[in-house]
């Protein structure tokens, strides 16, 4: 039996630290050696005995909810359906941000497996990487079996029940709307290729556009955040007429730099993203994408985990034309 002092023992931490970080302490510890001991916990498969703690923090009522990065507006939505969806339930949330680090994903679910939480709902694309898979399914295995529950939004990997958004399709579904317009040149900024939703958003729309006969796009790999899109137009074709960013936070950032280089939306280039993120009611020219629902997305996910289902369900988006698009004559 895995005990707290290996835990500590394989973090290099005393064992109080080891407890204060697994024992739900109200103590500080470092983010650095919280790390550490939850990292430790997770590969050795350790399980804190807190039955006692959990019913006098009322933890039955908790779940927990392991985002990727909760400033990007569509976590915030995700979490914010979850939350409310949770509150009519007579639950709590509490939220946990990766930072899109997967061992700090599979650090958290042994945390809140350790804890004795509800149910954990698990927020965010997965990796390409089917040994960081096989790592977190086994996690949440082990959390399944002791009695919780989970859910997920997201790819279809973990065999737990997710909610699945419809990212190709809903791509495709774009390319061909975009074409409709008349562009034929375009330009993907594509996000990191190991992200499987980027690259499934980029599959979708690449292979409609050879569909329609169009040709490749030019592809351009970067950080699957604001700043990913303002750096990939410093590389873009000067021969492309429309622009896709596999996410809104991209597209926002490449319109703030198209800005900058005096390049105007849509006259010079139109712009479209994926998502409908909130904030774009506030964007001038107003962004066209993919909308997702994305607070239902959530309320469903917390849904599925208390009822203990296993379904999959299946998210389609909607295209949605706006001025940042604009039709070729």
């Amino acid at each position: 039996m895995i005990t707290l002092e290996d835990v500590a023992r394989r973090a290099g931490v005393s064992l109080a630290t080891a407890s204060r970080v697994l024992n739900g302490s109200t103590r500080q510890v470092g983010e650095t050696m919280r790390r550490r001991v939850e990292a430790a916990a997770a590969e050795l498969g350790y399980r804190t005995n807190v039955a006692a703690q959990t019913l006098a923090r009322g933890a039955s009522n908790v779940i927990g909810l392991v985002v990727h990065d909760l400033v990007d507006p569509y976590f915030a939505a995700i979490a914010d359906g979850a939350m409310r969806a949770a509150a009519e339930q007579g639950h709590m949330v509490m939220v946990g941000t990766t930072y899109r680090d997967p061992d700090r994903e599979i650090a958290y679910v042994s945390t809140l497996s350790a804890q004795r939480v509800r149910a954990v709902l698990l927020a965010g694309s997965r990796v390409d990487d089917p040994a960081i898979t096989g790592r977190l399914r086994r996690e949440l295995d082990r959390y399944r079996a002791s009695g919780g529950q989970v859910a997920s939004v997201g790819q279809d990997l973990l065999g737990v029940a997710t909610v699945a958004p419809a990212n190709r399709e809903g791509a495709a579904a774009l390319a061909r709307a975009l074409a409709g317009l008349g562009h034929r040149r375009f330009a993907v900024l594509a996000g990191p290729a190991h992200l499987i939703t980027a690259a499934d958003r980029h599959a979708g729309f690449a292979a409609e556009l050879a569909a329609l006969g169009a040709p490749p796009p030019q592809v351009i790999h970067g950080p699957f955040d604001r700043n990913g899109g303002y750096t990939a137009i410093e590389t873009l074709d000067p021969r492309v007429t429309c622009v896709f960013a596999v996410n809104d936070v991209m597209a926002v950032g490449a319109l703030a730099r198209l800005r900058e280089r005096g390049v105007v939306v849509p006259d010079d280039l139109s712009v479209a993203g994926f998502d409908d993120i909130a904030t774009l009611r506030d964007l001038t020219p107003p962004l066209s994408t993919v909308r997702l629902p994305l607070a239902e997305m959530g309320s469903r996910a917390v849904e599925l985990a208390l009822a203990g289902e296993s379904a999959v369900i299946p998210v389609a988006g909607e295209v949605v034309l706006r001025e940042s698009a604009r039709k070729l004559r």
